[in-house]
């Protein structure tokens, strides 16, 4: 796969801050981004409607790419993989991110906005961006079992 065509950002009240780091990041790296939000910084807002937002767009948008960021990374991560296509992770570290979508290509990074992560967040970014799916058999067949999984639901 190619560059993402574009990555999609969302985050909750507790991710907005490291959400809006990310945004600026990717722009300085002239990264075509659209943030769906939270906007502003809301004490009320909750992280499934985020997920929401970006798992809905990166599914119909398979050269895309999501970028999600809650307190834990864990809820936002749980939701986005309700959609089926969706294959979210959490980027606790530069290896996770590039295990993510080198294995599995994964299509949404999960951050924490409250947890520090093993590695920095923007190096973690970084690798899931820059980092392509290897399309080896053992990948492609255990991608395959997922689909088969959404499929018979």
């Amino acid at each position: 796969m190619p560059s993402p065509s574009v990555i999609y950002i969302g985050a909750d009240h507790a991710g907005f801050a490291l959400k809006e780091s990310v945004k600026r990041h990717l722009h300085d790296r002239e990264i075509d981004i659209e943030d769906l939000g939270a906007h502003v910084l809301d004490m009320n807002d909750d992280y499934p409607t985020y997920a929401t937002r970006v798992a809905g767009v990166v599914r119909e948008n398979p050269r895309s790419l999501g970028i999600l960021v809650c307190g834990s990374a864990e809820g936002i991560c749980i939701a986005a993989n309700k959609f089926d296509g969706i294959r979210a992770g959490i980027g606790f570290s530069i290896p996770a991110a590039r295990s993510l979508r080198n294995d599995d290509d994964g299509n949404v990074l999960c951050l924490s906005g409250k947890i520090d992560a093993v590695d920095a967040p923007l190096a973690i970014v970084d690798a899931f961006i820059n980092t392509q799916f290897s399309g080896e058999e053992r990948h492609e067949r255990r991608v395959k079992e997922i689909t088969n999984i959404e499929e018979a639901e």
